[in-house]
């Protein structure tokens, strides 16, 4: 009875054996990307401003989707190694042929922190998009060996319209940039009097549903006409950071800054406040300076430090020498993310 039963079993499964081995899987349809044809893999591209204002035609081979439907190309550009975890879209078109401004890949370039009039590998890939439903396709990545040209880079930026510069959106120096490119702001923002109070604008004129308070305080921001102002209760230098992809900014600790050093009234001891000049964003003192040296410090705190030469500065870099006495102008500038930079004129 038990050889019955295992018979049966057995004759039961062969069925099912054989419906397995007749399945078929679905057949797979092949795809093809699009590939940066010209210029060429290797190639060196040298842009030059005076050609600015000129395109650059990008080649590329056609995708194929395998059915029917619209394609359109765009081309990406990131930094080898990145893997496009945060790549550009300088151009796209409904042909084989994507033309790219100089000036906008010259700006991205420099954006992503490369040198200017120097030789950097660049990382070119394109997107294929089809109207039929289907995902995007990426073709095979590039790499050209492309040189910028030492220009400005206009950043997008955020306008910080407030009671410490006078209420005022049209002033184009206390502005927030984005280096990136990617709607996230940062800068330093200079309250030193007044109420404390201010706001974000996208625009260098009150717009309505384009500029942004808070109204609980609490880092997010809300766009509605009637927006609380953003206000802070310390006087100083605050470093600030908005994302305007999710609509929420950050303030740092404020720091009061001046200047320290024997050829200053205080010396070594204490810091000889710096002010405010709205029209430049930058600090500004006007002084009586000995022979001797100076430094930048804010918060009688040598943790916040700054020294140099030739006008750029550094973290707890070299003592600023004066070699003569007299009366001085200098200023203090955090305009440029990631650089420090001061003046300092003999009047």
């Amino acid at each position: 009875m038990k050889v019955m039963n295992k018979i049966g079993w057995g004759l039961a499964l062969i069925p099912m054996i054989l419906a397995c081995e007749a399945y078929e899987a679905p057949p797979i349809i092949p795809q093809t990307g699009s590939t940066v044809v010209s210029p060429s893999n290797g190639s060196p591209l040298v842009l030059s401003i005076e050609n600015a204002e000129q395109t650059i035609p990008f080649e590329v081979t056609m995708a194929d989707f395998a059915m029917e439907g619209n394609v359109t190309y765009s081309l990406e550009m990131d930094l080898p190694g990145a893997g496009f975890a945060n790549p550009v879209e300088l151009g796209s078109s409904a042909t084989t042929t994507i033309d790219v401004m100089t000036e906008e890949l010259n700006d991205e370039l420099i954006g992503k922190g490369l040198a200017f009039e120097t030789a950097s590998d660049v990382a070119f890939r394109v997107k294929a998009s089809t109207d039929a439903g289907l995902r995007p396709i990426f073709g095979d990545v590039i790499i050209l060996s492309v040189t910028p040209y030492n220009a400005d880079v206009d950043f997008p930026v955020l306008y910080v319209p407030g009671d410490y510069q006078g209420w005022n959106p049209g002033n184009e120096m206390t502005v927030l940039k984005s280096v990136n490119f990617d709607k996230k702001f940062t800068g330093f923002v200079h309250i030193l009097g007044g109420s404390g109070e201010f706001k974000f604008t996208e625009e260098n004129a009150w717009v309505d549903g384009k500029n942004y308070g808070d109204n609980g305080a609490d880092g997010s921001l809300e766009n509605a006409s009637d927006a609380s102002n953003i206000k802070v209760t310390k006087f100083g230098t605050y470093e600030v950071n908005v994302d305007m992809n999710t609509k929420t900014y950050t303030l740092s600790t404020p720091l009061l800054w001046g200047i320290i050093g024997d050829a200053t009234a205080g010396g070594w001891d204490s810091e000889t406040p710096m002010n405010f000049d709205k029209d430049n964003n930058v600090l500004t003192i006007k002084t009586d300076l000995k022979a001797g040296a100076f430094k930048f410090r804010a918060n009688q705190n040598w943790d916040f430090n700054y020294g140099g030469s030739n006008g750029e500065l550094e973290a707890g870099g070299d003592n600023i020498p004066v070699a003569e006495a007299g009366n001085y102008t200098i200023t203090l500038n955090f305009n440029m993310p990631g650089e420090v930079t001061y003046t300092m004129t003999k009047n």
